[in-house]
C-alpha cells in the first residue's frame, strides 16, 4: 500500500511539473525573445504558479535554478527562424535536466526510493 501511494505521489508531482512547464512556455510564446524580464516571470510561473515568485513552490524542493529557457536569443541555431514559409521562432522551457535535476523525495524510502525525474520540456511557437 505504501508503494502504491508513493508512486501515486510521484506521478502527481510529475504531472504538476509538466503543467507548470506548459503554462510558463505558453506565457513565453506571447513575448519577444529579447524580453529578458519575461523569462524571469516565466520561471516564477513554472516554480510558484504566479508572476511574483511568492508563496510555496508547486512541488517540494523546486527552485527557479531548476528552470531553463531556450529561445531565439539564447539558442539561435535551433530556435530562431525555423521552418520555411511561414518562418517562426520557438521557445523551450525545461524543468530539471542534467545540471539541475528535480528529485521526487519519497516519504518511505525503504519501499520506494527517491526518483530523479528526467528533463520536463515544452516547446511552443514564439512571436517574431
Amino acid at each position: 500500500a505504501f508503494g502504491i501511494t508513493e508512486f501515486g505521489r510521484a506521478i502527481y508531482q510529475y504531472n504538476t511539473l509538466a503543467k507548470a512547464a506548459r503554462d510558463a512556455a505558453r506565457y513565453l510564446s506571447t513575448r519577444d525573445a529579447t524580453d529578458t524580464a519575461a523569462k524571469d516571470v516565466a520561471k516564477c510561473f513554472a516554480v510558484f504558479g504566479n508572476p511574483s515568485c511568492s508563496g510555496t513552490p508547486l512541488a517540494p524542493g523546486l527552485t527557479t535554478a531548476m528552470v531553463s529557457v531556450c529561445d531565439a536569443l539564447a539558442c539561435p541555431a535551433t530556435h530562431a527562424a525555423q521552418g520555411a514559409a511561414p518562418v517562426l521562432n520557438l521557445v523551450t522551457l525545461t524543468i530539471g535536466g542534467p545540471n539541475a535535476p528535480y528529485t521526487f523525495v519519497s516519504l518511505v524510502p525503504f519501499v520506494v526510493p527517491d526518483i530523479a525525474f528526467g528533463p520536463i520540456s515544452v516547446t511552443m511557437k514564439q512571436v517574431l
